[in-house]
């Protein structure tokens, strides 16, 4: 099969992932693709219209969860105290609740970082300070907690822990990164250990775990310091490790998984690092690596697949590639727009460029990419670096304490 097939079977072989999640980091699929239709193809000089906004959020850069007609983020309005939220809106913009879930992170780049994961009437998070927990959807009453540190004997990281967490079925996997409890999987509804694996005993990084089914095998892939892992997802024994390099041990990029490959993406030159395509083993139990491409510089701003080819941003640059995905030659760079997290939905791109603020509806095809329409972000401070999400035909996009959304119907 070539990859340009492969590629249409993307979501079917991705239900397969966290099957039962309402509302997780990047789409139902983690891939950034929101299956919205009958959005705007064009948006006013001054954007879409916006619907409603809230201003009081906090510093965070997690995006917004949604199930039920309800939405949530979390943010830490008060740095003095340090004390994460979890807010509750109705999809009028009305906040029904906000409730301290503890300490969150106000170290380097302090913020609320994790996005919620919501499965029934239960959400899930995991703070800057590692720890997770498991709360309910209707009052944020807690159910569970489990502590990375105190619980897990956890090493300590530069940023604060920023992985969105992973559920599927009972399972709810999860990064600490210490020597014991490198990776591990929690019942989701106890917080109780189900399996703990060492992997390669290092430190957690960024990045979001995926699951995914391989001829019939299931497949936990994540990153850790300095790494590339595959593990069965029902035993936690590592399969493979490859080794990935970023100068600041960051890896930000959630993995995409097709046709038998893995692709990551860092934010470094050397030549262990870059965009990196590996093929797995017809069990999974190994993994080759095919090409890399180490002109693409994407630190944490995502990517999507689409039709054989990669569109993504280069970190704090004003460009954006097409990658062929089975050559890993860049096809084209263009310089319309500074880069920044990418979604995607009814067959264009939303591009929100980091360094500049601003909010672009886009096309791309394996000739060229093309900025449609763009405004500028009118709410919030510091870094723009929160990814958009879409649902109801609506945008939701946060800059730091302020939750702006807008009508994208057509």
């Amino acid at each position: 099969m070539n990859i340009t097939k492969a590629l249409i079977l993307v979501c079917v072989i991705a239900t397969f992932t966290s099957a039962s999640a309402q509302s997780q980091w990047r789409g139902p699929n983690r891939d950034g693709i929101y299956p919205e239709t009958g959005l705007l193809k064009k948006w006013p000089a001054e954007g879409p219209k916006m619907l409603w906004s809230f201003d009081g959020l906090g510093i965070g850069m997690g995006s917004v969860a949604i199930s039920k007609e309800k939405i949530f983020v979390t943010g830490i309005p008060d740095t003095l105290t340090s004390e994460g939220f979890l807010f509750k809106f109705d999809t009028g913009g009305k906040l029904l609740w906000k409730k301290s879930y503890g300490k969150d992170w106000t170290g380097i780049f302090p913020g609320a970082r994790s996005t919620p994961t919501i499965v029934g009437d239960l959400i899930y998070l995991e703070s800057g300070n590692g720890n997770v927990q498991c709360l309910k959807t209707e009052n944020g009453e807690k159910v569970w907690s489990v502590d990375f540190f105190t619980d897990l004997q956890c090493d300590s990281v530069q940023f604060g822990f920023s992985e969105s967490l992973l559920i599927d079925g009972d399972m709810l996997f999860c990064t600490p990164g210490g020597k014991a409890n490198n990776i591990v999987a929690l019942n989701r509804f106890t917080g109780k250990k189900i399996w703990s694996s060492t992997a390669f005993g290092e430190q957690a990084t960024y990045t979001s775990p995926i699951l995914v089914n391989h001829n019939g095998h299931r497949l936990l892939i994540n990153l850790t310091a300095s790494s590339i892992l595959g593990l069965n997802a029902d035993t936690g024994e590592m399969y493979w490790r490859i080794h990935q390099f970023q100068d600041n041990k960051i890896h930000a990029n959630t993995p995409a998984y097709f046709d038998g490959k893995i692709l990551v993406s860092s934010a470094s030159r050397k030549d262990s690092s870059g965009l990196v395509l590996l093929q797995l083993s017809p069990d999974g139990k190994k993994a080759d690596i095919v090409w890399r491409n180490k002109e693409f510089i994407n630190l944490m701003e995502g990517f999507i697949l689409r039709d054989g080819f990669l569109y993504g941003p280069g970190y704090l640059q004003p460009k954006w590639f097409c990658i062929d995905l089975n050559t890993g030659l860049t096809k084209y760079i263009s310089k319309e727009l500074g880069g920044g997290p990418v979604v995607y939905a009814d067959g264009l791109f939303y591009c929100y460029a980091e360094k500049d603020g601003e909010m672009a509806l886009a096309d791309g095809n394996p000739d060229k990419f093309t900025i449609i329409s763009k405004f500028k972000v009118p709410m919030g401070t510091a870094q723009h670096w929160a990814h958009p999400v879409i649902s109801g035909q609506k945008l939701y996009l946060r800059h730091n304490e302020a939750l702006m959304v807008y009508d994208l119907k057509n």
